[in-house]
């Protein structure tokens, strides 16, 4: 495992996350991800720990108020958040991850906009 560093754009908000160095990623063609331009690093409460400003998100819940969407307040980034395929972890945004720890990158598509359909898949492959 490796311990990649990332953050939001303007810096005030910071992650760690434990994860190997050939990442796995998964792009979803929901509505806030298709906006956002959000691509899915899956991770355990273990593997994730947010290293400096908690106290700079803000936090948004549409649909089902499942999903913990966290944005910083100064920048507006999702660097991260808890997401309602994995209520028990993280999903870690791939844009927001420091490059220089990460080897590989390996792509999957999620249908999200078919979220219902597909999310026992997407359980299966993360």
């Amino acid at each position: 495992m490796t311990t990649h560093k990332g953050g939001c754009h303007c810096g005030t908000v910071t992650f760690e996350l434990d994860a190997p160095a050939d990442i796995k990623a998964t792009r979803c063609n929901c509505s806030l991800c298709s906006m956002t331009g959000f691509v899915h690093v899956f991770a355990t409460q273990d593997e994730f720990r947010i290293t400096s400003g908690e106290e700079n998100l803000t936090e948004y819940r549409f649909n089902t108020k499942t999903a913990k969407h966290l944005f910083c307040k100064i920048c507006g980034v999702k660097s991260f958040y808890v997401p309602r395929s994995h209520p028990d972890g993280w999903s870690i945004n791939l844009n927001c991850i420091a490059p220089d720890t990460i080897a590989s990158v390996e792509f999957g598509d999620f249908d999200g906009a078919n979220w219902e359909a597909n999310i026992g898949k997407l359980r299966e492959d993360t």
